[in-house]
């Protein structure tokens, strides 16, 4: 019985009207797309949404700086250019002052924040007994909102009935005005910022200092360096990258400082805007005088002082971190 063999050659060739390999179809292709995007893919909702929440507020603020809207937003309104921004510029009765209050607030609250927020971190850096119950302590200011801390601290300075006031009586010193006083209240607030937010500071700091390597530190204990000279030369260059996050995300937040302010002195800063930033400021346009269209530019060019400062201190930290 004969059997009928087939060619090699013919068994590997595929059947006539057939391809030999399948080309790869819309959805294959878009899944490897997609696998190849996928932290994109994951992030972008966020992304957008978090856009859109500033973009549009920000292209709407900048439409409202260019007209002579008033009274209501929805009222009708011209278009006036750069006629707003000119107006705010050459207002040196409210406006330059309310400039020089918040950079002289900021950078005050800032440099005792950094300072007090490194010493605290240093003591916290190595353990001891009770270090859990310390550090709780530390970060009770960081619990209260801060209309509620600007509440407590004015009943505490209260020139009449303050606690302050009345422990400098007991040792023979006269009643301040604080809060109530021009030339006290912006130095005042200040020290309620500091109370607040330096706890923020620790935290930033203390975590920079436990991912140190203790090698530097040490091989210079070693070589007879003092704690001083260690902090300065070991300690300190190590950790002006996060002194620098720190100053970026405090900085940040204090130029935006309006909470506090409003709660202790009210509108306007107070009787003479002794404590009037460019929140402050703008907060009054708006809604105290309903002028929409000079607040609008106040707050453009408070957004410019804001990405400048952020710009600046970002050149600085990758020239540090080089």
């Amino acid at each position: 019985m004969s059997v009928l063999t087939t060619p090699r050659s013919a068994q590997s060739q595929p059947p006539s009207g057939r391809k030999g390999a399948r080309t790869p179809g819309a959805r294959e292709k878009f899944s490897g797309w997609a696998n190849r995007h996928r932290k994109w893919l994951f992030a972008a909702p966020a992304m957008i949404f978090v856009g859109v929440l500033i973009v549009f507020p920000l292209g709407w603020t900048l439409y409202l700086s260019l007209t002579d809207s008033q009274g209501s937003v929805r009222a009708a309104s011209e278009f006036v250019g750069v006629q707003n921004y000119l107006t705010v510029l050459s207002d040196v009765e409210r406006f330059w002052p309310a400039v020089g209050r918040t950079l002289s607030f900021t950078g005050v609250a800032l440099v005792c924040e950094v300072v007090l927020g490194m010493c605290i971190a240093l003591l916290l850096w190595r353990p001891f007994r009770g270090e859990k119950w310390v550090r709780v302590a530390i970060l009770l200011p960081l619990v209260a909102t801060p209309v509620a801390v600007g509440m407590m601290w004015r009943l505490i300075f209260d020139p009449n009935i303050g606690f302050v006031n009345q422990l400098l009586g007991m040792v023979g010193i006269p009643a301040q005005p604080w809060l109530s006083g021009q030339d006290t209240a912006l130095g005042t607030t200040i020290f309620m910022d500091v109370w607040q937010w330096t706890p923020m500071v620790v935290l930033i700091l203390l975590a920079g200092l436990t991912s140190l390597s203790e090698e530097p530190d040490e091989a210079a204990r070693m070589d007879g360096a003092n704690a001083f000279q260690r902090f300065f030369f070991i300690t300190l260059p190590l950790m002006m990258p996060t002194v620098i996050v720190a100053i970026l995300l405090r900085g940040i937040d204090a130029l935006k400082t309006f909470d506090i302010l409003y709660a202790t002195k009210g509108k306007g800063g107070g009787s003479f805007h002794e404590v009037e930033t460019l929140n402050v400021y703008a907060y009054g346009l708006s809604f105290d005088y309903n002028q929409y269209g000079l607040s609008s530019a106040v707050l453009i060019l408070f957004f410019m002082i804001i990405i400048g400062s952020m710009w600046l201190l970002t050149m600085r930290k990758k020239a540090v971190s080089k």
